[in-house]
């Protein structure tokens, strides 16, 4: 996500120099984009201490791992989720905030046509393994179910935990679609059919 997104399902910032301390973060910025880009398996250490611009010897000071990597890159997905929602809970009403949740998916579709959802086919990687990247994933994906299903809650619809569902299950189908197609227009009107969704479940 970027900062009107999902992660789960976001974009990736792109590494850069940030002073004291920079190089860690910088990796694990790299991480999250070239896992986006390339997928866990096929990316290697020196693909990532290339795309941060780190001497691959200095990887191994921070990470001994790709695996810890890995690791660090779902929590960098859940500390934007966290960012994320605290931004949209500063709007007037749940609705707004579950349509800016949707607006800032569209607004990566050129991404998600050419990588798929930056959270999505991590967690969809990762969920294949049984040895603890996993379960991190899926909470990060379970984190974003509970704050829709709250806003739908807040709605007033009984029916919360199933609209969540619906909603970010529509988001991951149209990236898979527009991803496989390479069709950003998909995702724009998926958007905006989800947008008057969210409007007839707030009576508008």
């Amino acid at each position: 996500m970027t900062d009107s997104e999902s992660a789960v399902t976001a974009g990736a910032a792109r590494p850069g120099r940030s002073g004291r301390g920079g190089k860690r973060e910088r990796l694990v910025q790299a991480a999250v984009q070239v896992f986006h880009e390339q997928g866990v398996e096929r990316t290697t250490l020196g693909d990532i201490a290339r795309t941060a611009e780190v001497p691959l010897g200095n990887v191994y000071y921070y990470f001994k791992t790709k695996d810890q990597l890995v690791e660090a890159a779902v929590d960098a997905h859940c500390a934007r989720l966290g960012a994320l929602t605290a931004r949209l809970d500063a709007l007037p009403d749940p609705a707004a905030r579950l349509k800016e949740l949707v607006a800032g998916w569209v607004g990566e579709r050129a991404t998600a046509a050419r990588f798929g959802c930056p959270f999505g086919t991590l967690a969809t990687e990762l969920a294949k393994r049984d040895d603890g990247p996993d379960q991190a994933a899926a909470k990060a994906v379970r984190a974003l179910l509970d704050w829709v299903e709250s806003q739908f809650t807040q709605l007033g619809r009984a029916d919360a935990a199933a609209l969540a569902v619906e909603l970010v299950a529509a988001h991951q189908g149209i990236s898979v679609l527009t991803h496989t197609l390479r069709d950003p227009g998909l995702m724009a009107a998926q958007g905006e059919r989800l947008r008057e969704w969210i409007d007839g479940i707030a009576g508008r």
